[in-house]
């Protein structure tokens, strides 16, 4: 079929969806959801058979849902009604949630029901169940919606649907997530903060400043201490601070002060956080989940596995160098592999846009951010004693993408999207040595073909075009038992020094044909262009994509329809 993509954002949810649907033979392009006549306009264009609303921050147009099936995937179990579903759920600790595929009708979530698919609920940020739990119950629920469709079923009434447990809830408002530090235990208040992490996060006050805030952990070791003086700021560990509650105490990753944009909390409040106590870690190497820790280390026999959970995927110039001197160090361990692990929910998206963009120069902070990016690429490039593994447990994008292919071995976990190109923010050039590692990998046609195109990849996909090696178990926990298992299968394999040799070869004869180094400059001579020239498009899509501006267009690699070229 022709199915239309309508959505406010081209998320992960929407690239997935297209992809799936791709895969499975649909004709598909995408309109962002900016005014009523643009989407008019599109559905007149592409003429579908069918519209999915997999993220919408409004109703679809009476002139469209009453002429067209139109099926909106809304994130809440059947009967669940209004625009914070997820939010209330993480808030009230509810143990089972849903996405639910409604056709749309003049009243907002209250469609005949096309599908459903339902999740055990963990307690974590709602960014994270959004991209994993979420996503992966909306493809289910959103593929099976489309074959019904296609087969010429209809829809149940919700007013029939058996067991509807949801209810119509109102958006929640501030005043529904504040926090009283004196009264709530430090369970309360990271399920307020979870609740609005991604957006909106949580009024609040920091040093008596209002800000929102983000991105919170637990801190075990304060848990049933005493606590006078609950929502006083007591300390800080590289970028985050550490609260007290009523019972103990809370790590505070990120906030956004008024007027401003989502930062690092000692970024965004430098002066006042400047003379706070630093809380360290016993041992950086050593993994505490009893803590907030952004860097870590495991062993297992010949095995060791790098950990890095950066916000968001974003890679500061500082976080770059001390994951540098992570891996330098990692390298001098008596283990024969090393599994770079990224985070839960992100690997790497590249250069840290928001704090380039605080700056006193963003320029200069954008070059010093990309060199330590290449810095780091070139550390796991030359990695001469040991297997290197990229094992991708959440999405990559732009640099992030490339510094995986730095490694060896490239292992990513079904359902994860990678996006390795560099245009989208302004045209960029890119760097990370990706002149070097991705012909080798996909020829230069095809290296050309990545770059030009900017379309996102499943991790089958790219398996199939020849970008990473293998695409791993969907479900978390199984991925990482097998990546484990892989890597201690190499670990232990008989040929693990002639392969070692092979590899050291291969570098010292690439090196000799040309340099890393040659390389390195070309590429940073574009990048210089992009950085410093006359051509502002990189400070312009930076600006923008850190203040979340409003789309004006739909980029027209998505919009198919929108081609000059193009034949309904």
């Amino acid at each position: 079929m022709r199915i239309l993509l309508l959505t406010h954002a081209f998320n992960s949810l929407t690239q997935r969806l297209a992809a799936e649907l791709q895969r499975r033979g649909h004709e598909t392009s995408i309109e962002f959801d900016i005014a009523d006549s643009v989407t008019e306009e599109a559905v007149a264009l592409f003429k579908p058979d069918l519209i999915v609303a997999p993220y919408l921050r409004r109703a679809i147009p009476e002139s469209i849902w009453k002429r067209h099936v139109c099926l909106v995937v809304h994130p809440g179990i059947v009967g669940d009604r209004g625009p914070s579903a997820l939010d209330w759920a993480l808030q009230e600790g509810a143990a089972e949630w849903g996405v639910t595929v409604l056709q749309a009708e003049a009243e907002m979530d209250a469609g005949p029901v096309w599908a459903t698919a339902t999740f055990p609920l963990r307690a974590a940020k709602k960014s994270s169940i959004y991209r994993n739990e979420v996503t992966q119950a909306a493809v289910t629920a959103v593929l099976q919606a489309v074959e019904k469709y296609a087969a010429g079923k209809a829809p149940t009434p919700l007013a029939d649907w058996a067991n509807a447990r949801g209810r119509l809830r109102p958006l929640m408002k501030q005043a529904d997530r504040a926090i009283d530090w004196q009264r709530d235990d430090s369970a309360t208040v990271l399920r307020k903060i979870n609740a609005a992490d991604g957006f909106p996060g949580v009024a609040d006050h920091l040093f008596g400043i209002p800000c929102h805030i983000f991105d919170a952990w637990p801190e075990a070791s304060l848990a049933g201490v005493s606590t006078v003086g609950a929502g006083r700021v007591i300390g800080r560990r590289e970028t985050a601070v550490l609260r007290r509650t009523r019972d103990g105490a809370v790590w505070i990753g990120h906030a956004r002060r008024e007027g401003g944009f989502k930062l690092p909390t000692s970024l965004a409040f430098p002066e006042e956080t400047a003379d706070l106590a630093v809380v360290p870690l016993a041992a950086w190497w050593r993994m505490d989940h009893a803590s907030w820790q952004d860097i870590a280390w495991e062993e297992s026999g010949q095995v060791g596995f790098l950990h890095f959970e950066f916000y968001n995927g974003a890679m500061s110039t500082t976080q770059c160098h001390r994951l540098r001197e992570a891996l330098a160090w990692a390298k001098t361990r008596p283990v024969r592999v090393i599994v770079l692990a990224g985070g839960a929910d992100f690997w790497s998206n590249g250069i840290h846009l928001n704090v380039i963009e605080q700056a006193e120069s963003p320029a200069d902070e954008s070059w010093a951010n990309i060199n330590a990016m290449n810095d780091l690429a070139l550390e796991l490039i030359n990695s001469g004693r040991q297997i290197t593994i990229a094992a991708l447990a959440g999405n990559a994008g732009a640099g992030g993408c490339f510094l995986a292919r730095a490694a060896d071995l490239l292992w990513a976990r079904d359902g994860v999207m990678l996006n390795p190109h560099y245009k989208n923010m302004g045209n960029l050039y890119g760097s990370e040595y990706w002149t070097y590692l991705l012909p080798r990998r996909v020829g230069e046609q095809g290296a050309r073909d990545i770059m030009r195109n900017r379309q996102p990849l499943t991790a089958q996909g790219a398996v199939e075009i020849g970008f990473s090696d293998a695409c791993l178990a969907g479900d978390p926990d199984a991925f990482r038992i097998d990546v484990a298992r892989r890597a201690m299968e190499i670990a232990a394999a008989a040929d693990l020094d002639q392969r070692l040799a092979a590899k050291r070869e291969r570098r010292a004869a690439d090196e000799a044909a040309k340099p890393l180094a040659a390389y390195r400059e070309e590429e940073l001579a574009q990048m210089r262009r992009n950085f410093y020239g006359f051509d502002p498009s990189y400070h312009v899509a930076r600006h923008h994509f850190v203040r979340k501006s409003l789309a004006s267009w739909t980029p027209r690699h998505l919009a198919r329809h929108r081609d000059l070229g193009w034949q309904g």
